[in-house]
């Protein structure tokens, strides 16, 4: 799997139905109301996602 940039994950989930809620510190924190979880992304300056954080991330979206 690819890594890719927080912003550009933030802008992925927001396609697929994520909803921005509210920005914590450096979290980023998505709803949606058919799935009953939360999604926070860790955006820190636009960098690249490790890649099991990505992978932890892409199992819930």
């Amino acid at each position: 799997m690819k890594s890719v940039s927080d912003k550009r994950l933030c802008k992925i989930v927001e396609q697929r139905g994520w909803v921005l809620r509210k920005i914590t510190g450096s979290h980023h924190i998505y709803e949606r109301p058919d799935v009953d979880q939360i999604l926070s992304i860790p955006v820190h300056s636009n960098q690249d996602l490790k890649v099991g954080t990505l992978r932890a991330l892409m199992k819930v979206a």
